[in-house]
């Protein structure tokens, strides 16, 4: 049996989001886990791919609605939606209550990303798109758009 890093010493607060990891397996290559809360209304990342892992979200608490590609639905808790490499996605809370999903990613960008997202999102001000695309890209992640 093989063991991951465990569980972060404090939560990632990204904008209104916050990631509690569980497992970071990317120092191994391994799967990752974390906790994602969202808040009513809550700014979420746009929809976005991953290059090199896919994810597996699992809806804990409250609602949250979830699209991969062309299918869109709303996540109640006990449901769940996967996320091939490639495929497009995005999830936000328009409901009223926060809600609370487990995500699994594998293989695990770990919790560094959303510490470098955290350190623009939360600078101050409007976030700097370029430098979110930058952090994106550094870690696989791309938006959907035109071949340039």
């Amino acid at each position: 049996m093989t063991t991951e890093s465990t569980k972060s010493s404090s939560p990632i607060q990204v904008g209104q989001l916050e990631i509690r990891y569980l497992i970071d397996g990317s120092k191994t290559g391994g799967l990752g886990v974390f906790e994602l809360t969202v808040p009513p209304g809550a700014n979420v990342p746009p929809a976005h791919s991953h290059r090199d892992n896919e994810e597996f979200f699992y809806v804990v608490e409250g609602a949250i609605s979830y699209s991969v590609d062309a299918d869109a639905r709303e996540l109640k808790a006990g449901e769940w939606m996967s996320t091939p490499r490639g495929s497009v996605h995005g999830f936000r809370n328009g409901g009223t209550q926060t809600a609370r999903a487990l995500v699994v990613l594998t293989p695990d960008i770990g919790a560094q990303y959303f510490q470098d997202v955290a350190a623009v999102v939360n600078a101050g001000g409007p976030p700097d798109k370029a430098r979110l695309v930058e952090v994106m890209t550094r870690y696989g992640l791309s938006l959907p758009g035109p071949a340039a």
